[in-house]
């Protein structure tokens, strides 16, 4: 019985230190941007290890120095919120990413990416499928939805200079759009870290003077014509703080960034400088999307905020929407390629990242050119924090019950005498704990249908409480009976 179903929380720690290093690819980087990664979702052996937890800052920083959270943050008003609660909600929400936080710890811990180590809370082969359902798809999907956001600021320009915007021209703005995004993911990790400082900074200049005009503008006395009360007010609430955590909860690959970091790491400075890059940029432009929805009317954001800025800054204002858009579509490409590789698909990295983008590049062109499909996407795409708040609190708990201690060769292994084959590839904690959470979620869901949980209580959407307070606890149990039964 232990020959096949060894200790699953004990086989993490075994052979930590004693496995022989990989042997490093012939191509392997050094830590320059110029040179295209050459790991995937293989091992990082020590020798490769470099950085320092707060570079991290700066790649989480210039993903949500962005236009999507101003939309979100005026979608909050714009739900009978007044501006307190809006704000309220607003930090609410951002504080999920202390747990995107949480997560990047395995990283550095296994030097492998979220895509790999999630094999030990699912087993070799359930977690292809997870991969498979929760990791490519996804993010494919909110390429998808990114480009076409970014696509919409790049047609405002070439209208600003003359450039007729006929379905030629919007194709190709799409397309070359694309073509910067996965250029930054081809070449990969280090790029990125190299990258996104500048691109912080540059962000941060441009919204630094969209929020002077966003302020002055600002009505901070505002209520709504309508004060919500009782059963609405609630819905309105979790509704807004379910949207604010589906930004960190989209990002449980956060591992994949932090991977190359040395294994001695400070895993509080890990947590930490991931947590709070995201974290404060995020509050901000939310809450100045919450402000301009004041006097603004922020169902059309873009014409909405351009109306008040001054109008030699209104170009400069949409390519940086758009440069926004490509930092936070590049890390999305990049994990999206891993999750790729992980469902067992024997390809390069790069090639993988190029499949992505071509997949993500047909449905935006699709949805611009055709029909509206990204509104559709956009409506499921809602219902995703149904599961991706339970897969969220498994990792969580996997990493608290190894007291993340992860053994990176034996995750690499995919035969049946890795220690994470469990029983026929499949760890049955994780895979019941997942399909449970999500399944509790459900119930509570109230967006494109209304869960009986939801309607008996109103109408509030309880999806993402529920959902995780599901999923942790059942793993945590089901895992150390997995762990008594192997014995």
């Amino acid at each position: 019985m232990a020959a096949t179903t060894p200790d699953p929380i004990a086989a993490a720690q075994v052979a930590e230190h004693a496995a022989a290093p990989a042997p490093a690819p012939a191509s392997a980087p050094d830590g320059k941007a110029g040179r295209i990664e050459a790991h995937g979702v293989d091992f990082v052996p020590d020798s490769e290890r470099r950085g320092r937890p707060r570079d991290l800052f700066s790649v989480w920083a210039a993903a949500n120095v962005n236009y999507l959270s101003l939309v979100v943050g005026g979608a909050l008003v714009l739900m009978g919120l007044s501006l307190v609660q809006a704000l309220a909600v607003i930090v609410v929400g951002n504080l999920f990413w202390l747990l995107t936080g949480l997560l990047a710890v395995s990283g550095p811990a296994s030097g492998t990416p979220s895509e790999v180590i999630t094999r030990a809370m699912y087993g070799v082969i359930g977690n292809r499928i997870n991969n498979a359902v929760t990791g490519w798809p996804i993010s494919v999907c909110y390429f998808a939805l990114n480009l076409g956001a970014a696509a919409t600021a790049a047609f405002s320009l070439a209208d600003r200079a003359g450039i007729p915007t006929g379905g030629p021209v919007k194709a190709l703005i799409v397309v070359l759009i694309a073509v910067l995004t996965l250029a930054i993911s081809v070449y990969g990790h280090a790029l990125i870290m190299k990258l996104y400082l500048p691109i912080t900074l540059a962000l941060t200049a441009v919204f630094a003077v969209v929020a002077v005009a966003v302020v002055r503008h600002t009505d901070f006395s505002y209520r709504p014509a309508e004060t919500l009360t009782g059963t609405d007010l609630w819905a309105a609430l979790l509704a807004g703080v379910t949207l604010i955590a589906s930004g960190p909860l989209s990002y449980t690959t956060s591992a994949d960034f932090s991977r190359y970091l040395p294994r001695t790491a400070s895993r509080r400075a890990v947590a930490g400088w991931t947590a709070l890059g995201a974290f404060l940029p995020s509050v901000v432009v939310c809450s100045l999307g919450a402000f301009a929805a004041t006097t603004l009317d922020m169902s059309d954001p873009q014409a909405a905020l351009e109306g008040v800025l001054p109008s030699w800054f209104t170009p400069l204002f949409l390519l940086a929407l758009v440069l926004g858009t490509i930092a936070i579509n590049a890390l999305t490409a990049y994990s999206a390629g891993l999750a790729l590789q992980a469902v067992g698909l024997r390809i390069r990295r790069t090639v993988s990242v190029l499949f992505d983008g071509v997949a993500a590049v047909a449905l935006t062109l699709y949805a611009l050119l055709v029909s509206d499909f990204l509104d559709a996407v956009s409506n499921v795409l809602q219902l995703t924090v149904a599961l991706l708040g339970p897969a969220a609190a498994v990792y969580a708990t996997d990493i608290v019950l190894r007291r993340c201690r992860y053994d990176g060769h034996a995750l690499t292994d995919e035969t049946p005498a890795s220690p994470f084959w469990y029983r026929h590839g499949v760890n049955t904690a994780g895979a019941v704990a997942l399909l449970s959470g999500t399944a509790a979620a459900a119930l509570g869901v109230d967006t494109l249908y209304t869960g009986p949980l939801a309607s008996a209580l109103g109408g509030v959407d309880v999806s993402l409480p529920v959902g995780m307070a599901v999923a942790a606890p059942l793993y945590a149990l089901l895992m150390r009976r997995e762990a008594r039964t192997a014995t």
